[in-house]
């Protein structure tokens, strides 16, 4: 094969986007779901034509399914419709009733200026331009659990009636303390101008039943001690096709499979694929991959979640210079942009990998949005995203994943001491610590 014929093969190539269409015509992928199962399945199918030792690795988990949920007012149901109210999963099944407390953004600020004592917090989705940092909404459901709060309304600040989902509960305690719903921005607005300061009855019904999820693993390159992770996360929420999230990430690593099996001849260290399950419930299946892997011999971790939802590829770098030298170098050679953030992002599947010291990439791309957009809502669908986008990523991420295993890059391994210093710098320790995901001794 000529140098270059691999960038034509993929830029023609259909089996990573075919296999999207497979992943979000599944339907609901919610961890520990058949239909989770099924996209493992699928996934393992198609790593399988072009690697070996295709496989899943099956653990338990805490279920959770949706049932019904709702706020109601002044005796009757201001929202209960789908598409305006839907329980956050973990939420415990429960009905609560108490004064509606809107704490705007939900700022650590927010909380000590309110009185939420026995009362239904309501926060938005999203943090103002001048904050300093990004607070999540488990660090936002937290806060309002520690003031007191009896129930939990998390408002989307993406307009267009669309409820936004995400999980509750720790890794300790995966159901919450408080019921928990996403409502619509619109609807958010409706409560707060109607019933700020007056009650109202939060209800969410759901089962939590013990359940099974998977990872799926399959390998290329030679059989070294030494390893490259390539990795997505194949569950999604249950309430949209997940086509961003994630399935173009777990399609991603599919597609970077059959090219890397045609440059195998480059690759000096083993590559193991892996599309981790139950992500989007606690990063379960990527903790328990790091929690059973000799870490000193995994190189690096290149993590897809959140690709193609924008041209251009941004890469979470996480302070390893040796990571951005090579995606600049990638996109040098390709002449082809990539944004690269240096900074510490504990929120996808490299995560429990990083926090622990090995060298990781999360790559997502550039939206030009604030939050997820469309991501956690119904409106995660196929028709958001552009073949040609894909097959542009998929030849800068499959020459990125053979430039950290042909041995020309190797990046150290830093202290976790250093990672958790870092998180310090960026004042995302203290979120951390109210959502238990802290993972150092303090």
């Amino acid at each position: 094969m000529d140098d270059t014929d691999w960038i034509g093969e993929t830029f023609t190539s259909t089996v990573g986007w075919d296999h999207l269409e497979t992943l979000v015509d599944i339907g609901n992928r919610m961890a520990g779901s058949g239909g989770e199962r099924a996209a493992a399945e699928a996934t393992r199918d198609a790593l399988a034509e072009y690697t070996r030792d295709a496989r899943l690795s099956e653990f338990e988990i805490q279920g959770w399914e949706r049932g019904d949920s709702a706020v109601h007012a002044d005796g009757s149901a201001v929202a209960a419709q789908a598409h305006e109210c839907i329980a956050l999963p973990r939420s415990p099944a429960d009905e609560v009733t108490g004064k509606l407390v809107d704490v705007g953004h939900g700022l650590p600020e927010d909380f000590e200026d309110a009185d939420c004592e026995g009362q239904i917090v309501l926060a938005r989705s999203d943090v103002p331009d001048w904050y300093d940092r990004y607070i999540h909404r488990r660090e936002k459901y937290y806060h309002a659990v520690e003031a007191g709060a009896v129930g939990f309304i998390y408002r989307n600040h993406v307009e267009g009636v669309l409820p936004p989902t995400g999980s509750v509960g720790t890794a300790d305690a995966p159901i919450g303390e408080i019921p928990a719903v996403g409502v619509a921005s619109e609807t958010g607005a409706r409560l707060t101008r109607r019933y700020a300061g007056e009650d109202i009855t939060l209800s969410v019904d759901c089962g939590t039943p013990e359940a099974t999820s998977q990872n799926v693993h399959a390998e290329l390159g030679p059989d070294t001690d030494e390893r490259l992770l390539v990795t997505s996360h194949v569950d999604a929420h249950d309430i949209a096709e997940g086509a961003m999230d994630n399935g173009a990430g777990t399609a991603m690593v599919v597609e970077v499979a059959r090219a890397l099996a045609g440059r195998e001849d480059e690759l000096e260290t083993r590559v193991e694929f892996v599309a981790f399950g139950a992500e989007e419930v606690g990063l379960v299946g990527s903790n328990r991959l790091a929690d059973e892997t000799a870490l000193d011999g995994v190189t690096a971790v290149l993590n897809f979640d959140g690709v193609v939802q924008g041209r251009t590829l941004k890469c979470y770098t996480h302070g390893f210079d040796a990571l951005s030298a090579a995606a600049e170098a990638v996109a040098d050679r390709l002449d082809h942009p990539i944004s690269l953030t240096p900074e510490q992002g504990p929120h996808s599947d490299h995560w429990p990998f990083v926090q622990r010291g090995v060298p990781g990439y999360h790559v997502t791309s550039e939206t030009g949005g604030g939050g997820r957009g469309w991501g956690h809502t119904h409106a995660d669908t196929l028709d958001k995203l552009e073949p040609r986008t894909f097959r542009e990523q998929a030849v800068l991420l499959t020459e990125l994943a053979v430039t950290l295993a042909d041995d020309s890059v190797q990046p150290a391994h830093r202290d976790p001491a250093a990672i958790a210093d870092a998180l310090e710098a960026q004042n995302l320790a203290e979120g951390m610590r109210i959502t238990g995901d802290w993972p150092f001794d303090d």
